[in-house]
């Protein structure tokens, strides 16, 4: 019987992400060097590697040490930013100059509080909008999912990271990733809405990217706006109001409703404003779809990134839409 558990154990280990937590302890991570080869899974490498691009905002969306669309645009839009060449693909070039970007451990602890663990969760969110409209607030579901989105990884790879914690005890030390991204730049000029490529780019007045982070952008249904367009203003915390007129799929009723705030709200923790009528720059309650996913016509970012741009944007600030053909 013991034996049968742990072939189940191993084998649902290699399920979920193809690494044993043993390997993505603190020091394994930390110490992680450049090594040839494609890795497999969950690889402290890689998962150093999207690290270090968060912290200096070429952001790889939801961190979760895997190789991915959103990993390689991250690593393409970083050596084009260093003068190297940017196929997306983490060479050694690329790895010892991303490595001077911080020379700090990636992974650190954090000590759980009892803010984090007291939260005025929401624990069952119904799936269809018009049902979310009976809520009082979209909150966090656990303090295991709230403390997931403040480092930036799904509850997944958080769960490998502190395979014996319940996430439910102040006090409960977690091993987590340092993604302290400092002061968000003072000079950026213009942001770029690039629909082919899924990506919104902070740009200064010289068009160098501050910043560069995956997006879901409009689909063929709703696709996202052209041309050009300007921050009117930013909301933290927004309501979501529903309009009839967007005959979104899945939306039966004909009638308005509002959505109320909470980080699970389906446009996240803050909404970015256009001078588009209807049209924003937003989070979203699933950060793992980021980059994979269409939006209603809108630009979703995670929580974060979104947090992250609306700190770098004011009313006037010029958005550009770059027209291209997503892919599937």
């Amino acid at each position: 019987m013991a034996r049968l558990l742990l072939v189940v154990a191993l084998a649902l280990a290699l399920a979920c992400g193809g690494t044993l937590a043993a390997k993505l302890d603190l020091d394994t991570v930390n110490q992680a060097q450049f090594s040839e080869g494609e890795p497999k899974g969950v690889d402290p490498m890689l998962l150093k590697a999207q690290i270090l691009l968060d912290r200096a905002r070429f952001s790889p969306g939801l961190i979760d040490g895997r190789l991915s669309d959103n990993f390689a645009k991250a690593v393409a839009a970083f050596q084009a930013a260093n003068g190297l060449p940017s196929d997306g693909k983490l060479t050694r070039q690329t790895w010892d100059k991303l490595a001077t970007s911080f020379a700090g451990p990636v992974l650190t602890t954090y000590d759980v509080t009892a803010k984090d663990v007291r939260g005025l969760f929401t624990r069952r969110i119904p799936t269809r909008m018009e049902r979310m409209a009976d809520l009082k607030r979209l909150g966090y579901r656990s303090a295991r999912e709230k403390l997931a989105e403040r480092f930036h990884v799904g509850e997944q790879l958080l769960i490998l990271l502190n395979p014996d914690t319940g996430f439910r005890k102040a006090g409960t030390t977690l091993v987590v990733p340092d993604v302290g991204r400092g002061d968000p730049p003072a000079a950026v000029a213009s942001v770029e809405v690039d629909k082919g490529a899924r990506l919104v780019r902070a740009l200064d007045a010289s068009g160098k990217p501050l910043a560069v982070y995956p997006a879901s952008i409009g689909s063929e249904e709703k696709p996202a706006p052209s041309g050009a367009a300007e921050v009117k203003r930013v909301v933290h915390n927004p309501t979501y109001h529903y309009n009839p007129k967007f005959a979104f799929k899945g939306v039966k009723t004909k009638r308005p409703f509002t959505i109320a705030a909470g980080p699970n709200n389906p446009v996240g923790s803050v909404w970015i404003d256009l001078s588009i009528e209807s049209y924003g720059i937003h989070g979203t309650p699933d950060p793992g779809k980021i980059g994979t996913t269409f939006s209603h016509g809108c630009i979703r970012l995670t929580n974060w990134d979104a947090e992250d741009l609306a700190a770098m944007v004011k009313p006037g600030t010029k958005i550009d839409f770059k027209d291209g053909t997503a892919e599937d």
